[in-house]
């Protein structure tokens, strides 16, 4: 049939971001298969995490009773909670509610706060009733503190599995999502002069397509190399790439661990050998986001082998089925390399900051990064407003505690075994030989990358695939997709992946749609054979 698209219309297309094109393959999908549309296009998860959930609501009906305790004569209104007293009235409240799984959940979670992390049961229930009431600014701005403690041996213990994670501990920042992340890190970078206009920066590719545009925007104007994965060695990082980090040229490295696209981990010989250059190299900045990790086994963070150097991103909103929350993290080891040439700065930049923190700071030159992202977010001048909604974080604490209790390993092997059975399912259906094998130790199988020109060549040879780069537009294959077959799938190109390659997410569909998905993509090029043969 072939696509309504010209290929010059089809190559026009292709400069803008993926996440772009799909609102284009959207509306040519709906245009034929109204109703039988299949969208493996956005890595939305079509689960939720229940257990950390309830707990929230039923917390939130306790703190509504708490606050009913004041203003009685009034109606409607309450007032704010108080420390004494607060734990016999929650032991109260979960009395009568015993049979509840939420307030199970709590029990158990409070139990492990109070004993494992050594919080105060009053201080933590008094700053869960006021966060979830949502009844004060956030206090401290960078993050409420019994939240900071129990995310920070979340984060222990999710991103440093089989090892002993570094001495000390990290500062946390609690931000709207990943994506909130990113802006406020490029922002603080720029406005500390960590990084310059003009400055190259090394991208690990494939990768998140913002890591490649913003860069590019006028607003920071950085140059940037890409440190390659090899597809053939199952998305690893070739040394020759990892070496190019030893060029001082070079001021950061941006890297998501486990990659997207590819959805693999780095091997922990790469790792090793990323922190050997950052021991190297002082000045290096590394920035990992780990949104994946939870995906793989034995997962270990670039942030717990080279502290020093690392700011870690983190968003809870894959692993918990929480986009919607925009919940995340920015952390930042209290030892780090960043503080120390911050505050030793001299001359006219000593005065630029002096004059962009002297409002938040009597000692502007000596605010920490972690402390300057927050800053940053709120222009500085409305730093005494900064800081993550505190309901927002109560949601983040209570997912980080479930994670923590024996009932968390249990949805951790889960939701795992969720994307593997879905992978399972597309392979089953026609993709040959997987570039990342089901039983790839270093696998998050949250997303697979096909690689088209390879299925083309082993399904049909060397002069078939030939002709099909020489006479169609790699977009051709999702367009003509959407389009025909009704089935949405990111073009790997604008992840600066193989050019002939697809995206499918194994988080949004159910098995099924992984069937139907690598059924009608095999009808797919089988058509296009059919017109390589008539030619």
């Amino acid at each position: 049939m072939g696509s309504i698209m010209k290929r010059t219309e089809e190559e026009k297309l292709s400069s803008l971001s993926p996440f772009e094109i799909k609102n284009t393959l959207i509306k040519l999908a709906k245009s034929t298969h109204q109703h039988s549309m299949v969208n493996a296009g956005r890595g939305n998860p079509n689960w939720v995490a229940t257990v950390p959930r309830e707990g929230f609501f039923q917390l939130g009906l306790f703190a509504l009773e708490e606050s009913r305790r004041k203003f009685t004569e009034l109606d409607g209104l309450g007032g704010i909670g108080t420390l004494e007293g607060i734990s016999e009235r929650f032991d109260e409240f979960a009395r009568k509610n015993c049979d509840n799984e939420g307030i199970r959940f709590l029990l158990t979670g409070i139990e492990h706060a109070t004993q494992k992390l050594g919080l105060s049961k009053d201080t933590l229930l008094l700053e869960w009733v006021d966060g979830i009431l949502g009844d004060n600014y956030p206090v401290p701005d960078r993050m409420l503190s019994c939240a900071e403690k129990i995310v920070h041996a979340y984060l222990l213990q999710e991103m440093s599995a089989g090892m002993t994670p570094p001495k000390g501990k990290f500062d946390i920042f609690a931000v709207e999502g990943g994506t909130a992340a990113m802006v406020y890190i490029f922002n603080s970078l720029k406005a500390s002069n960590l990084l310059k206009a003009g400055d190259t920066i090394a991208i690990g590719a494939p990768i998140f397509t913002p890591y490649i545009e913003m860069p590019e925007l006028e607003d920071y104007n950085l140059n940037t190399v890409e440190i390659m994965a090899d597809e053939n060695q199952a998305w690893q990082i070739p040394d020759a790439e990892l070496d190019k980090l030893r060029d001082p040229a070079i001021k950061a490295f941006f890297l998501v661990n486990p990659m997207n696209p590819p959805s693999v981990r780095l091997s922990d010989a790469s790792l090793k050998r990323i922190a050997a250059i950052a021991n190297e190299r002082p000045d290096l900045i590394l920035l990992t986001d780990d949104v994946y990790g939870t995906f793989t086994e034995g997962f270990t963070s670039l942030a717990m082998i080279a502290p020093k150097n690392t700011i870690l991103v983190y968003s809870f909103s894959k692993f918990y089925g929480a986009t919607g929350w925009r919940l995340g993290v920015i952390a930042l080891h209290e030892e780090n390399n960043f503080d120390p040439r911050l505050s030793s700065v001299t001359g006219d930049e000593k005065e630029r900051i002096s004059k962009r923190y002297e409002g938040i700071s009597l000692s502007p030159t000596k605010v920490k990064l972690i402390d300057r992202f927050v800053a940053d977010s709120r222009a500085v001048a409305l730093n005494h407003t900064a800081g993550l909604s505190t309901p927002q974080q109560i949601q983040m604490t209570l997912f980080s505690l479930y994670s923590l209790l024996e009932e968390g390993f249990a949805y951790r092997k889960s939701t795992n075994k969720i994307v593997r059975d879905r992978y399972a399912t597309l392979l089953e259906h026609g993709i040959v030989e997987p570039l990342v094998k089901p039983d790839d130790p270093n696998g998050a199988f949250y997303y697979v990358e096909v690689d088209l020109e390879r299925v083309a060549r082993i399904e049909y040879g060397d002069e078939f695939t030939a002709w099909l780069k020489e006479n169609h537009d790699p977009l051709d294959f999702t367009i003509r997709l959407a389009e025909e077959k009704g089935i949405i799938a990111m073009p790997g190109g604008g992840f600066h992946d193989i050019g002939w390659s697809a995206r499918v997410s194994l988080a949004n569909l159910d098995n099924e749609d992984y069937a139907t998905i690598s059924d009608r993509s095999v009808e797919l090029l089988a058509e296009y054979y059919a017109e390589f043969e008539r030619k």
